[in-house]
């Protein structure tokens, strides 16, 4: 597992966490800023499966 797929799990469970409190809440810029660090997130873990696989690749 590449360090980016792992900061980009952890980016996506964050902003899962703050999108939900900003609804909860009514907080509309929180919960904004929530949906956007978790597309942030899912975009670094897609990095880092790219990584893992072009690694696998580059080792046969």
């Amino acid at each position: 597992m590449h360090k980016d797929t792992a900061k980009g799990a952890a980016k996506d469970a964050a902003g899962s966490v703050k999108e939900a409190v900003g609804r909860a809440t009514g907080n509309e810029r929180l919960e904004a800023e929530g949906a956007a660090e978790k597309v942030a997130g899912k975009v670094q873990k897609g990095v880092g499966n790219l990584k893992d696989a072009a690694r696998d690749v580059l080792k046969k």
